[in-house]
């Protein structure tokens, strides 16, 4: 299993303004083209805020043309936006 080194972990889970959260399996997974990716956090977005993986079989940069089987992907972004004043 790899992990992302910035994943948000449960305290930044649990005090997230916005959390998109995603788990995937596959039975095969295989890349014709390696993918390019990327979670940038603009605006109002405080320092606290992060994104990244639990991977299970599938490491953190793929290959092309190579066949992964039995995958696993725990994926989660947390923001934690900065506080601004109304008025």
């Amino acid at each position: 299993m790899s992990r992302d080194d910035e994943r948000p972990g449960a305290e930044a889970r649990r005090t997230a303004d916005i959390l998109f959260t995603a788990k995937v399996k596959a039975d095969e997974l295989r890349f014709e083209v390696v993918p390019e990716s990327s979670v940038e956090f603009t605006g109002d977005a405080a320092d606290k805020s992060a994104s990244g993986s639990d991977r299970t079989n599938l490491p953190d940069e793929v290959r092309e043309n190579v066949t992964y089987r039995d995958v696993h992907i725990d994926y989660a972004i947390a923001a934690k936006l900065k506080a601004t004043k109304l008025w």
